[in-house]
Formats: C-alpha cells, structure tokens, sequence
C-alpha cells in the first residue's frame, strides 16, 4: 500500500486536501498527518500544504524539529515525489518578501512577492486573486496536467506570487492583468499555486496524476 505522508506545518487545509487525496487514489492509499521528521521514512510522496502568510508558514515548518532537514533528504536526495500546494509551493523559493524577508527552502530559483495586477486600461485589479481562473501550459509539458486541457479552471486566492522561475521550470500560468506563475516543478517536485484540493475535477485529476507518477 502506497503510503503519502501530509505535512502539518500548522497552516494548510488539512482536512481538506486529505479528503482529496483519498478520493483521487485509484489504489490502496494511506495518507499519514506528518509533524515529525522521521515519518517521512519510507514515505512515496511527500505533500506540503500551506496558507496564510508566507513568513508564517515558514515558521511553522522550522517548528517541526528535524523536518527541513529530512525534506532535504527525502526529496532532493532520495528523489521522494513531493507536491507543495499554495503557499507549500511558495515556500520552495528562495525568499518570500511578505511582511518583510523570509528564506525559502531554495529548492528553485525566484522570490514570492507582492502582486501588482492591472487591468488593460491600467486600472488596479482586486487582491487578492480569488476564484476560479485557466490555466496556460504546453500540452504534455508535465505528467502533472495529463487529461488535462489548457484553459481547464483551478482555484486561487493569493496576493504574493512566484517572480523569477527559471522558465524550463514554469510549467503553467494563469492570467490575471497578466501571466502569473500557477504550476513549477523540477525533477521528482512540483507545486500548484491553486488550491488543487479546491479544484473540482481538474484538481482531483492532478492529484490522481501526481499519485500515480514516478519521476
């Protein structure tokens, strides 16, 4: 039995992304609230959920003893699929400039900052985005977006967004006054700016892809 191990970093939905999880598994699955390192042994996949402020979920990562440390050895070592979603995705960034300047992991070049989104006559757009919005990427880009279309809708709410991805590793952006970084990933990890856990079909299907995938 495939064993997925959730980390609680004190600020992610929870809840709701395990629902997710066990309803887009096509196999046997246990799905293991982590908040010590060591459960991560023997995981095969890792997912970090995260909301809130990028500077608070950092904090509540380092909180957990050992467990950036072990991520670094599960994943960039050991080449454990990982998914980060929301701000489990940004915090895979160098640094994130929210309330101040906060280290990322640095698991991918670039820095979450705030957005300035604009509408085509220069009026400012709402923050922060919320709500559903398509998705642009290269068909077959990743196994991610397998059964996938561009222009399928995901769920957003966020202010901060991704500024400097290497674009071999920008996998897909949605619009909003402008292209914004919406899927990254390298190697054995990718993450969603979305809620994936929050996105219908489209998201089950992605998670379901992601379970299922061997990087």
């Amino acid at each position: 039995m495939k064993t997925v191990a959730l980390i609680d970093p004190g600020s992610g939905n929870l809840a709701s992304v395990r629902r997710a999880l066990e309803r887009a598994a096509d196999a046997p699955m246990q799905v293991v609230l982590v908040r010590e390192a060591a459960a991560l042994r023997g995981a095969d996949a890792i997912v970090l959920p995260g909301q809130g402020a990028f500077a608070a979920c950092r904090a509540g990562l380092d909180a957990l003893e050992g467990m950036v440390s072990a991520l670094y050895e599960h994943v960039l070592r050991r080449g454990t699929p990982f998914l980060g979603v929301c701000v489990g995705l940004q915090l895979l960034a160098e640094r994130g400039l929210e309330h101040g300047t906060t280290p990322g992991l640095a698991w991918m070049p670039g820095e979450v900052a705030a957005m300035d989104p604009r509408a085509p006559d220069g009026a400012p757009l709402p923050l922060p985005q919320m709500g559903w919005n398509g998705l642009d990427f290269t068909p077959g880009i990743h196994p991610l977006l397998e059964g996938i279309e561009p222009g399928d809708r995901a769920y957003f709410v966020h202010s901060y967004a991704w500024q400097g991805a290497e674009p071999a590793q920008l996998l897909a952006t949605t619009d909003y006054g402008g292209p914004v970084p919406a899927i990254l990933g390298r190697d054995n990890i990718v993450g969603t700016q979305f809620h994936v856990e929050k996105s219908g079909p489209v998201g089950l299907r992605m998670l379901s892809n992601f379970l299922r995938w061997s990087p």
